[in-house]
């Protein structure tokens, strides 16, 4: 196979993306694109054999049939500098290499997360892991922005004292909050990285990972345009039926089906399957 430029994502390299109030997220390196994927797809060397038109709707076809090992074939390296507790949410998606620093080895800097007030919202009542869509009156989140800032900041001092008093590292470190910020470098197929945006752009994912995988989302367009739209139109534009759920929709159709009828929808399904259709959105 060739080697494989894409001046969208050449023009990109090494820019620093702003995530959230210090992070970012930035696209060190990259291997392939599109050709890469049609390449591997066809098995063919050098350029592209087919107009761009042909090769977008090659590309479109083994996405939407889940064809997906030509889409591994493209690789992209980030840096990316989030909050702790971000990070172990992130570490759960185990088809990356990862390499992240280490506060055995260094001392870690006075960086911390604080949310934005329009962030802050009392616990959802019907999502247990979530928030509520209403956030605190301007009152009421400055004052949960105090005392996260103060937390922090205390931590940070009971941290450096555990130093000054020669404790090492890896044990001192264990004084830091879950908002202190750490750096990693992130390595993943395309393939995977779409599995991994699927996931952390839902609306029920949190939403400071949620701002970390919007970037990345163009980041991707930077690098594989085609495939991307791809994914765009089929898995995030897109929703999956459940047997059931699929029964329910040929009823509502009026198509005869030989298996309508013998499986029921509770009423949590229903309303789960109502919601489905209303929003188009993956529940």
């Amino acid at each position: 196979m060739a080697h494989c430029i894409v001046p969208e994502a050449e023009a990109i390299l090494d820019k620093e993306f702003h995530v959230l109030d210090k992070g970012f997220v930035r696209l060190v390196d990259y291997l392939g694109g599109d050709q890469r994927i049609v390449q591997a797809a066809r098995v063919s060397y050098g350029e592209g054999t087919k107009s761009y038109r042909e090769d977008a709707a090659l590309i479109d076809y083994l996405w939407r049939h889940e064809h997906t090992s030509p889409f591994e074939q493209v690789i992209l390296t980030f840096h990316v500098k989030l909050p702790i507790f971000v990070a172990r949410q992130w570490i759960r998606h185990r088809t990356a290499r990862v390499n992240e620093i280490s506060g055995r080895y260094s001392i870690m800097r006075d960086e911390f997360f604080v949310p934005a007030p329009e962030a802050l919202a009392p616990q959802s009542e019907d999502n247990k892991q979530g928030r509520a869509d209403t956030p605190f009156d301007a009152q009421t989140a400055s004052r949960i922005q105090d005392i996260l800032k103060e937390g922090a900041m205390l931590s940070y001092e009971r941290y450096r004292q555990l130093l000054d008093l020669g404790l090492a590292r890896e044990v001192a470190r264990i004084a830091l909050p879950l908002s202190l910020y750490t750096e990693w470098y992130w390595q993943i197929d395309l393939h995977n990285l779409f599995r991994f945006l699927m996931l952390r752009l839902d609306s029920h994912a949190q939403r400071e990972i949620r701002e970390y995988a919007k970037v990345m989302l163009e980041i991707a367009r930077a690098v594989a345009p085609a495939a991307t739209a791809s994914f765009e139109r089929h898995t995030l534009q897109g929703v999956r039926f459940s047997g059931p759920e699929l029964e329910e929709l040929r009823r509502r159709l009026g198509m005869k089906d030989g298996a309508a009828g013998k499986i029921a929808l509770s009423k949590k399904e229903l309303e789960r399957f109502e919601e489905k259709l209303k929003t188009g959105r993956q529940l």
